[in-house]
Formats: C-alpha cells, structure tokens, sequence
C-alpha cells in the first residue's frame, strides 16, 4: 500500500486544494494516468499517478492540505491493508439530525492532527470565531459540517445575550448614511493564485530595501530590426519584449548579482539567467521563464515565449515552467503605459518594467552647423525596480545602462 501526498508543483507551494478528482474511489489506477486536479498557488495543476493500484481516497474534493500531507492510498485491492473507503462528500442532514453543541470538556485531537471538517464548515467557523477543535461532527465519519460550527455558534456566548445586546445598538447615522452611499456590497472570494500573489506581494514591500531607477532608450534601431524580422518572419517574428528578454539576459551574464538572490546574510550568484516573462490572465499574473535566456537566439526566445503565453491562457502551463526564475521583465506597454514600476518578486534581485514604445521629440546631436537638433523618434521607458541588500545603485545604474545599450545597438541580439 502506497501513501499519496499533496505534491509540491511549483517552488513556493505550500499547500494545495483538490479541485476535483479524476478516478473515483475504490477503481483502478494506472501508471502515469491522470488522477486528480489540484490548486496551487500559481495554476491549477492535473498530477498524474506514478503507481498502479486501487485507489482509496483520504483528502475530499475541496480540501487544502499543506505539502506533504496524504491525499489518498494506491495499493492492491482487498489484501486486507488498504484502509476503508474516504466518506463521500456530504449529504444534507436529515432534520431530525441533531446538531453539534460546543464542547469544552471533550477530549481533543491530538497536536498535528488534522480535524475533519467540510471546507464550508472551515470558512463559517472561521468567519464567526468558532473553535473547530470543540466540536463533534454529524457529518459522515464524523466530519463536522457547516450545521455543527452554526448551531456551535448559536450557544457561544458571543452570539447569545451579549451579542444581542450589541447588536441592538444601532450605528451612528453618519455611518449609516456612508455605508448606504456605497450600494449594495458583494464579497468576492480570491482564488488561491490571487491570494498568494497578495501574500508574496506585501511580503515584498515588507521585507525587501527597494530603490528604482529608470532610463529613456532609443529604439529607433529595433524598429528596423523588426521591420526587416517580419519581412523574414512573419507572423512569427520578435516582439519588441522579446527583444528587452535577450538583452536583459546578456546583460545579467555581466552582472551577475543582478542575476542573484539575498538570502540570509548571503549572496546567492546563480549560474544559470532564466528570465520570467510576467503573463496578465483574467483574474491573476503569472510568470512562466524562458530558461537559459542568455545562450539562446532572439528567435528561439520569440517562439517559446509566445507558446509559454498561449499555455498560460489555456491553463495548461506545467509547474516546471513556473519556477526556477532568476530575473522578471514585466511588460504594460502594450496597454499604453509610458512607465511604472513593478513589484520585486522575492528572491529574485530585480525586476524590469517595460512601458510603451512610441515616437517622441528628442534633442538629437548632429544638427545643422554642428549643433542640435529635435527629431521625432521611437523611444521607450525602462524602469528596474531593485533589492538594495544586492544591488547597490552604481551596480544597478551599470547594469540598466548595458540593457539600453543593447537595445540600441540591437544587432547583438542577433548573434
């Protein structure tokens, strides 16, 4: 009898919800055969089963297990070790059910056990303040349901006299009067991507020294290039993100702590430039990497990039695409966003944000006499966002001036 746990699918994974299983309990299960669908923190991801046996379900669609924790048991059918069939998503209670009081004096789960309870009855009692650990469960097995924490909450104190009590005071009218000038309210659960995202984000701003700089690049020259790219190339020719994706890539093999990470008290100098590539989805942003961005073409970037994009739409992107990224580039150019600055996304050193490209007046050396002259011409905003623990801001301006001047002088990108 083999033991399935909640596998860890993306490098930041630390738990994962089971969306829906694909093998009923009790059938058989085949080597390599997809199993169960799960939600990580980054995509919803379907785990194929790497033993053949019977299968015997433990976690319940809708479930959130920690990594590691068991999900279900792959073994021979009836030999006599394989445990007892998970309950069935519940039923609806009979209404003769009786439900579950709170209950201080039972005996309580052992420490590290998990309590078995309905990913409803989860969110109710952690809405209304109710110790799950109190409760005995109705449901199947024992499970507790979202009738067991309600009526538990009914017989709280909280919910009783006192609560009464508070809840006949009636707000002041000023609060009344902005409360009503807002409508009606909906609340709109996130989704575990959404919510790791926000985690990660403000563990970010929390944590992390940021300083930003910004440069004006001339792109006159890759305009041409990708004039003549298309001509070659079409409809598959470099984007101009693609562009900034290489020669960022050569640009963080010559500064490698651009390419690296502060982790406790240390420098961590990757040997390998993998560049994220930050996708917009419908309710989330999600960064699959181009791997060893530096040694490959302009081309072969153009290609995977744009299947990477298609993959991540249709939520089939792999949790190996996911991980692994040293450096991000960010891109809201295409919504015509002149510059911004985006969020470091930890442990990475930087992140580079791409605005739009378009023509503009600038002063340009070489005019009539000698002297200058204003001349329409394409040019685009970078702006790096950077860990100042690892990049200091001479570094840093080195390095973001060695990415323009790549882009100036595009034909590099080519080699």
């Amino acid at each position: 009898m083999t033991e399935m746990v909640m596998p860890r699918l993306s490098d930041t994974m630390e738990e994962g919800t089971i969306l829906r299983w694909l093998k009923a309990d009790g059938e058989h299960v085949a080597r390599g055969e997809e199993l169960v669908e799960i939600e990580t923190d980054k995509a919803n991801m379907t785990y194929e089963s790497d033993q053949e046996g019977t299968l015997r379900i433990v976690a319940q669609e809708g479930d959130t297990l920690a990594v590691g924790q068991t999900i279900a048991h792959i073994g021979e059918g009836g030999d006599g070790e394989v445990p007892p069939p998970a309950p069935r998503p519940e039923q609806p209670e009979p209404a003769h059910a009786k439900p579950a009081k709170a209950e201080p004096e039972k005996a309580q789960p052992a420490p590290g056990e998990r309590i078995k309870a309905s990913p409803v009855a989860r969110r109710v009692a952690k809405e209304n303040d109710v110790d799950l650990q109190k409760l005995s469960g109705t449901g199947p097995g024992g499970r507790i349901v979202k009738a067991d924490v309600e009526a538990a909450g009914e017989a709280s104190p909280a919910s009783g006299a006192e609560k009464a009590g508070t809840d006949s005071i009636a707000p002041p009218a000023s609060v009344e009067g902005v409360t009503a000038a807002k409508g009606e309210t909906s609340v709109q659960e996130l989704s575990r991507t959404q919510r790791t995202i926000a985690r990660r984000m403000a563990e970010s701003k929390a944590t992390i020294p940021d300083f930003t700089l910004n440069m004006d690049v001339d792109m006159e020259e890759c305009v041409a290039l990708r004039t003549q790219l298309k001509e070659l190339a079409q409809p598959n020719a470099p984007t101009y993100n693609d562009m900034v994706v290489k020669a960022s890539a050569l640009a963080l093999r010559e500064f490698p702590r651009a390419n690296g990470s502060y982790r406790d008290g240390s420098f961590e100098l990757h040997s390998r430039v993998n560049v994220g590539v930050a996708v917009a989805t419908e309710d989330a942003l999600v960064v699959p990497t181009v791997f060893d961005a530096d040694t490959k073409s302009l081309g072969e970037i153009a290609r995977e990039t744009r299947a990477l994009a298609e993959r991540v739409r249709d939520a089939t992107i792999t949790p190996p695409e996911l991980g692994g990224g040293t450096f991000t580039v960010s891109n809201l150019g295409m919504f015509g966003v002149t510059s911004f600055t985006a969020i470091i996304n930890p442990p990475q050193a930087a992140i580079l944000s791409v605005g739009a490209l378009g023509p503009r007046a600038i002063v340009l050396a070489g005019g009539p006499n000698g002297g200058s002259e204003i001349v329409a011409r394409h040019t685009m905003s970078l702006t790096l966002a950077c860990d100042h623990r690892i990049l200091y801001g001479a570094d840093a301006a080195n390095f973001l001036a060695r990415i323009r001047e790549l882009l100036q002088a595009p034909a590099s990108l080519t080699l």
